[in-house]
């Protein structure tokens, strides 16, 4: 597998160090089919300059209308975004704030995806926030969209028919079924299997589920604000390309680590569709419901690593 510092068509993944706007330039109009980002909150992280909330989605603004041009008139753009903190425990929704930057190039809102976990920090003044949202876009009516690829289990796999010309037969896809606009991935903690020094990090799966249900293989994911490289590294796993950048060079360099271990197969990661609880002793006769990923970091044999697939030639 080939990892580039700057864009190249030649190359499976662009691992780019610097403003994300620089990279940008560099990718050809309309090659991209995916973009799957999280964008600074604008909240005081290290990878980020805290700055007034007109300059903050002026530069959002800009990087936008940059990745608009570099889709496929088949393509999507998924914008995965919290709140900003305006004030004294005053929130404000980034996807409230950033949606008329997406609508005014003309845009399909396809769904807006509420991402839920179960932990997080704790406020005294309000509610916990224990979810974030995606925004998917569509630049056109005619877009890539594989379902069968994130079926998830059904609740009820045994139902059928019980009148009518199907009597008996299941009356659900036994493929499984639509896995719905609320999604619940844990969150990357310390206990994750997949945690890093980066504060704010994707879990993979997460981005699994969007790779292969709005790209085809050999196709172009962009991650603009990569951080330590999940994005790419869900794309090497099925067979993507991918390019992202990021400010910091310790999670470029982490990034490159992660990718090259799963191209060979050797990363550690939450697979997709594993259940978020499971009961002790798998009878449901414990005492009560344990995260089974409090064990996972800890368990060599509690997540088995998966081998890239080969890019088309």
């Amino acid at each position: 597998m080939t990892i580039g510092e700057s864009y190249s068509p030649d190359v499976q993944v662009t691992l780019y160090t610097g403003d994300c706007r620089e990279l940008l330039a560099q990718i050809p109009t309309g090659s991209v089919r995916l973009v799957i980002t999280s964008p600074p909150y604008n909240i005081g992280k290290r990878y980020e300059k805290r700055r007034n909330l007109e300059d903050y989605l002026r530069e959002q603004d800009e990087v936008i209308s940059r990745c608009v041009d570099l889709v496929a008139p088949d393509g999507s753009i998924c914008w995965q975004v919290g709140n900003h903190i305006a004030g004294s425990q005053e929130i404000l929704p980034l996807d409230i704030a950033l949606f008329p930057l997406f609508a005014k190039h003309g845009l399909k809102l396809r769904n807006k995806i509420v991402w839920h976990f179960e932990h997080g920090l704790h406020c005294s003044k309000r509610f916990s926030g224990r979810y974030e949202t995606i925004l998917w876009f569509t630049k056109g009516a005619k877009y890539v969209y594989n379902l069968d690829p994130v079926r998830v289990p059904q609740k009820y796999p045994a139902k059928r028919y019980f009148k009518g010309p199907r009597a008996g037969d299941y009356s659900c896809n036994p493929q499984g079924k639509n896995p719905g606009d609320v999604w619940i991935f844990p969150n990357v903690k310390h206990n994750h299997i997949e945690k890093t020094i980066h504060p704010c990090q994707f879990p993979v799966e997460l981005v699994e589920r969007l790779a292969l249900a709005l790209t085809n293989e050999g196709d172009l994911i962009l991650d603009p604000y990569m951080g330590v490289g999940s994005t790419a590294v869900a794309a090497v796993r099925h067979g993507r390309r991918a390019a992202g950048a990021d400010i910091v060079p310790e999670y470029i360099a982490i990034a490159r680590e992660r990718v090259n271990l799963a191209a060979l197969g050797l990363l550690k990661t939450r697979p997709m569709n594993r259940p978020i609880y499971e009961a002790p002793n798998g009878n449901g006769n414990g005492n009560g419901s344990i995260m089974r990923e409090d064990r996972t970091k800890h368990d060599p044999e509690a997540v088995e690593p998966t081998m890239a697939l080969p890019l088309p030639i």
